[in-house]
């Protein structure tokens, strides 16, 4: 492999969609994940079927639970190159 190539994003993911990706590539239940990260299950239930918002508490605790930034979880649509061109 001489040349590397970065992947691109070919689709697009909202944070509970993002929250519930990571969760499951990590073998962890909704049971698990919410008892790991200290929310109330119901309120992970509601983030990853987006009827209720990821707040930044919430994205910090999930993400120290599933190793990744906040930010992925948060923001996971942001366009790094696209806002620093603007």
């Amino acid at each position: 492999m001489s040349e590397f190539h970065p992947a691109t994003r070919s689709i697009e993911v909202s944070p509970g969609e993002s929250v519930r990706i990571l969760r499951e590539l990590q073998g962890l239940s909704q049971t698990e994940l919410a008892l790991r990260a200290g929310l109330p299950l119901a309120a992970l239930v509601a983030i990853e079927a987006e009827r209720s918002p990821l707040d930044i508490e919430q994205a910090k605790s999930l993400a120290r639970t599933l190793k990744c930034h906040p930010g992925a979880l948060a923001f996971p649509a942001w366009d790094i190159k696209q806002e620093s061109a603007a």
